[in-house]
């Protein structure tokens, strides 16, 4: 008897489906707003998420009112702007290029790990984008997690934000996206998808 892929797999038929199957890129959202306790709910679950040395640089700004809404909107796109105004939430999802800083306190293990990074910031900021890239698909999966809706979009101007709303210097803007419920209007057409054979290789 051959296996299916879900039973395979650990999670339900019902949570696959949130997170992967059912779950789409959201182009336009309901009024109902995102409160804090599911916006905490979702970091207090992907903050698990691997990254090199626990270096954790993703930051994240949150922008609800109209008037931080306003302030992001000449910086992004004209086909994401309508879509960036009118969403309940709006994530700015930046890299600390000085994440070097935390590590006494998030490797604790490895003494002096800080100073290996001191003198090389663009090393740093590599590896800063790097690790809040893998961040930031945690934080896909872990809007769908609640239930909720990821719409996420690189059409924006990254200088643009960076001295809009980290203006330390210490900040990268890396990508910006709108969350809450999807409208029923929400969704694009499925696109393909590569298959196993095309993707994975074996020696």
């Amino acid at each position: 008897m051959t296996s299916t892929t879900e039973e395979l797999l650990a999670l339900d038929r019902a949570a696959q489906d949130l997170l992967f199957r059912a779950a789409r890129t959201a182009n336009a959202f309901t009024d109902e707003p995102v409160d804090d306790a599911q916006v905490r709910a979702v970091h207090d679950l992907i903050r698990y998420g691997p990254t090199a040395m626990n270096a954790q640089p993703l930051r994240v700004l949150l922008l609800r009112s109209p008037e931080a809404r306003a302030r992001l909107l000449p910086y992004v796109s004209a086909g994401n702007r309508d879509k960036t105004a009118t969403a309940p939430l709006t994530a700015v999802l930046a890299a600390d290029v000085d994440w070097h800083d935390r590590l006494p306190e998030l490797f604790p293990h490895r003494a002096g790990a800080r100073d290996w990074f001191a003198g090389d910031p663009a090393g740093r900021e590599v590896q800063a984008r790097f690790n809040a890239a893998l961040q930031i698909g945690y934080l896909v999966i872990g809007v769908r997690a609640a239930g909720l809706a990821a719409g996420p979009m690189a059409g924006f101007d990254p200088a643009g934000v960076e001295r809009e709303f980290f203006p330390d210097g210490r900040h990268r803007a890396l990508l910006l996206m709108n969350i809450g419920r999807p409208a029923v209007d929400a969704w694009r057409e499925r696109l393909p998808r590569l298959p196993y054979e095309d993707v994975v290789t074996e020696l």
